[in-house]
């Protein structure tokens, strides 16, 4: 089986897993062997604390969230797509985006316009655009977006808006996308036309992508999340023209896929920016079961309580858990196509700490960003926003199973302490010698279900640790894995989605600072190379 880890700088009914053994629950399922003149009082589960409060250890338990706040039900804007071949200077509409490189900037001695669209847009506008880039000492560097209002086209304005150097990857143009978004939003326009000044060495193939690519810019860079304010405004941009790149089915195909996989952005994005105190494990699983229920067709749900979880002694993931007074919820989506055979299973582990205290090695002092710690569910965001985007798009030839460990890490006379030991699903007995080192805690069961579920690939994305992003910074995805096949995979899909992503090194001889005395490992090592250690430790 090969496995790979990223490091990221809901009607249904619920299946009932049950498991053969049964036996007393110790705090966090650890067995302690006897030993001679040697007497252990094995305190309460903490789970029983539940059942004395009354907390129900299923989802959908309805009940009002702190500070009384939901979410206001805003219907993310629909843009009508299309693509056209048509005269662009006689396109009508807000404004015709012009995508142009530095070389597309390019002048002659005379300070005209050296592209073909650019010098012919030049000429309807009479030297207009040519004088006022100039003026504006606009280049076509990164970042660099001109926008006029001139007299002499179809469209009420013209933007030229920046690739850079140059454009020949899916992440410049979803760049561009999301600038061109940015710029319909300053004009408060509804209809916008897009073209490149330069598409002589674009192929078909590289067409059809860098449309998709430009689609899902747009689609991200108008979405805003304003659910949570009292008063938003909508986005006012209805229809977006894509001209130049060709037409046809195959295209019309391509670009319905990029605005699927972008619903399925904002979604995880949604998921990201609502506050714990309203995404809490329970509500997660309501989110994973209404995904299962939108796509019923190829998609089931699985939601394992913590009582379920007990049963399947995942001592490590209820350790965590075990001081909030929200109960933990287990997430198992399972994605089957409708017809054909299936030649691959594969699973996506998201790690899912809807809030992170640290516990008792709670998050203190400056840059400790608890303020943050609702993004802790980042993991669960990708692997849920993955899940919708496959129940709409519907592959074929390909099983996929979506698990999420879903709790929070707070801090109670119920909750795990350093130096506690807890046990693995798979029996490995871990010394906790840092609370805040809990998302390897809850993803060591997550993955021990995972292989259980028959899959050949497992692909694991979470929030770690830290040092992976002062390693790397807040836009590349730390990756580990043993397998050179299963990293070429995930590169090439990531060089195809934009995605930036830098293989991390397994130094087996780390792990020497993950040794413990008293049980199998620790969950924390030295504090150098401590993304490696992170990673070392799932491999287990």
């Amino acid at each position: 089986m090969a496995v790979i880890v990223v490091s990221l700088a809901t009607s249904f009914t619920t299946t009932v897993v049950r498991s053969s053994f049964s036996f007393s629950p110790s705090l966090f399922l650890t067995k302690l062997k006897s030993a001679p003149c040697l007497r252990f009082t094995f305190s309460v589960s903490p789970f029983d604390s539940y059942r004395r409060r009354g907390v129900k250890l299923m989802a959908h338990s309805a009940r009002a969230t702190l500070g009384l706040t939901q979410p206001a039900n805003i219907d993310v804007p629909k843009i009508a797509f299309s693509a056209k071949e048509i005269d662009v200077a006689e396109w009508k509409g807000d404004i015709l985006a012009v995508g142009v490189t530095e070389k597309d900037m390019a002048k002659d001695d005379s300070k005209k316009f050296e592209n073909s669209l650019l010098k012919k847009l030049d000429a309807k506008l009479g030297g207009q655009l040519s004088e006022a880039s100039s003026e504006e000492d606009f280049t076509g560097k990164p970042g660099q977006s001109l926008v006029l209002r001139l007299p002499g086209l179809g469209s009420k304005r013209i933007g030229l808006i920046s690739l850079g150097q140059s454009a020949t990857n899916t992440y410049n143009f979803r760049n561009f996308g999301e600038a061109i978004a940015a710029a319909a939003k300053t004009a408060q326009a509804s209809d916008v036309g897009i073209v490149l000044a330069s598409t002589g060495s674009i192929s078909n193939e590289s067409k059809l992508n860098t449309a998709s690519a430009i689609v899902s810019g747009t689609v991200l860079g108008t979405y805003e999340d304003n659910r949570y304010k009292s008063d938003s405004k909508r986005p006012v941009l209805k229809s977006v023209d894509i001209l130049g790149l060709g037409t046809g089915p195959e295209l019309v195909k391509k670009l319905k896929y990029a605005e699927d996989v972008s619903s399925a952005v904002i979604f995880g994005k949604e998921l990201v920016n609502s506050p714990a105190n309203v995404l809490t494990p329970a509500v997660l699983a309501e989110e994973a079961s209404k995904i299962a229920s939108t796509y019923s067709d190829v998609l089931s749900a699985t939601i394992l309580s913590a009582e379920q979880c007990i049963e399947l002694k995942m001592g490590s993931y209820l350790g965590v858990a075990a001081a909030s007074a929200n109960p933990p919820h287990f997430i198992h989506l399972c994605y089957k196509p409708s017809s054909g055979p299936v030649k691959a299973k594969l699973a996506l582990v998201g790690k899912g700490l809807t809030f992170d205290s640290g516990g008792y090695n709670i998050k203190t002092g400056p840059g400790c960003s608890i303020e943050f710690m609702k993004f802790d569910m980042g993991g669960s965001a990708a692997v849920l926003g993955a899940a919708k985007a496959i129940g709409q798009v519907k592959p074929r030839g390909v099983e996929v199973h979506f698990i999420v460990a879903a709790c929070e890490n707070m801090i109670s006379g119920t909750g795990m302490r350093p130096g506690d030991i807890v046990t693995a699903s798979n029996g490995k007995t871990i010394e906790v010698n840092n609370t805040d080192a809990e998302g390897r805690l809850t993803l060591a069961d997550a993955l021990v279900y995972a292989c259980n579920q028959g899959v050949e690939k497992i692909i694991d994305l979470a929030t770690l640790t830290g040092a992976c992003r002062v390693a790397l910074g807040p836009s590349i995805a730390g990756v580990f894995t043993p397998s050179d096949e299963l990293a070429n995979e995930v590169f090439t899909a990531a060089e195809a989605s934009g995605e930036k992503l830098w293989r991390m090194p397994l130094e087996e001889s780390y792990w020497e600072s993950m040794k413990s005395g008293v049980a199998d490992m620790v969950n924390t090592g030295a504090r150098q190379g401590g993304a490696i250690t992170a990673a070392l430790f799932l491999k287990q």
